[in-house]
């Protein structure tokens, strides 16, 4: 009778281990998450300046050269050849400071 009632006590032992356990992973799962999101954070204020088509001026001036030929032959088909065809885009971008705009 005495062994049993060891027995049955030892299992709860073990259950209430194994529950203190869980509650632990589930409890630093939140500081976990907390310090990836943080790093992240941190990670993608070093890039620096980004793009924001509001707050974005540019200037650009494109260059294109190009040169094609068109054979219409009978029957109303036509061929094209492009010989050349070349672009160049010169200009600046301006991106506006964002250290004045406060938290986001």
């Amino acid at each position: 009778m005495l062994r049993v009632r060891a027995r049955g006590q030892s299992t709860l032992e073990y259950v209430i281990l194994i529950g203190f356990v869980v509650a632990a992973l589930i409890a630093m799962g939140v500081y976990m998450k907390r310090g990836i999101q943080g790093r992240l954070r941190e990670s993608t204020d070093q890039v620096g300046q980004q793009y924001s088509a509001g707050n974005t001026t540019g200037s650009y001036t494109t260059d294109v050269d190009f040169e094609q030929e068109e054979n219409m032959q009978a029957k109303g088909a036509t061929t094209t050849v492009i010989k050349t065809n070349t672009q160049k885009k010169t200009g600046s971008e301006t991106v506006a400071d964002w250290s004045n705009t406060g938290n986001i």
